[in-house]
């Protein structure tokens, strides 16, 4: 299925190998994204009245946990161990009291016995698991009948890394969005510390890019029906005399897709 970029094995746990520079990126609250773009459009569309149950796949050191109401039930799932750690160790104050951890693969069978939940959400996280289809599968599972599930990746029609580039046409003074590849499905290896010289210190992490016709047809298979779509745009603005051309590309090419659907 995978055309692979590089020989270097794929690792379940590779972002446990760089959960203390990612936690030291993202932090409890969120990186600028989370704050200024996902977070907030994500809000809009949650309905947790008390004791809503949310079941969070690939919940990192658990950022959505810290923006959600206190009266819910939230339990978070991730592989990485030392992202959970993080997250046990960074409850604050206004995190839902019933708040659960588990460090497990949200491709396999889950932890969580018979349990059902409300909700389920995915957050930038589905583009960097490998069998996504596992993963909504589990989240099927795990919900109850007309259960919501609400996933935000990043714009896999837009970003596709080592695929997708900005270009500037002079003739037009436009700049534009260059897409290499996007139906086939791709592994792609990503470098977390590119300054390094030496092959062997690289700190690979991974992406996996499906099309979006991929997403669809996996919720149609585990009785999901898409009742909206959103795409979110970066709200940054360009100074200096690119500023015009860079600001209305910003504006048209956006860098989130958010997929909500109910379980029937």
């Amino acid at each position: 299925m995978f055309k692979r970029r590089s020989k270097t094995p794929t690792k379940n746990t590779s972002w446990q190998g760089v959960a203390k520079q990612y936690h030291k990126i993202v932090g409890n609250e969120g990186h600028y994204y989370h704050q200024q773009i996902v977070l907030p459009n994500l809000k809009k569309h949650l309905s947790l009245p008390p004791q809503t149950k949310v079941l969070d796949l690939a919940c990192g050191q658990g950022v959505l946990s810290h923006h959600l109401p206190k009266d819910i039930v939230y339990v978070g799932v991730d592989l990485a161990e030392s992202l959970i750690q993080f997250a046990e160790q960074n409850k604050v104050e206004r995190s839902p009291r019933h708040s659960t951890f588990i460090h497990a693969d949200i491709t396999k069978k889950l932890p969580l016995g018979n349990q059902v939940f409300d909700l389920a959400t995915i957050v930038l996280a589905i583009q960097n698991v490998k069998y996504p289809d596992r993963v909504l599968a589990n989240a099927a599972t795990h919900l109850k009948k007309d259960g919501e599930l609400i996933m935000i990746m990043n714009h896999p029609c837009f970003r596709i890394p080592r695929q997708s580039a900005w270009g500037i046409d002079e003739k037009s003074k436009l700049q534009y969005r260059r897409i290499n590849r996007y139906l086939s499905p791709m592994e792609i290896p990503i470098e977390m510390n590119p300054g390094r010289q030496q092959r062997t210190s690289k700190q690979l992490t991974y992406s996996y890019h499906f099309p979006l016709a991929y997403y669809f047809e996996q919720l149609s298979k585990n009785n999901f029906v898409v009742t909206a779509l959103e795409e979110w745009t970066s709200n940054k603005h360009s100074e200096g005399k690119m500023k015009k051309m860079e600001d209305r590309a910003r504006s048209e090419f956006p860098l989130f897709l958010m997929i909500k659907a109910k379980k029937v």
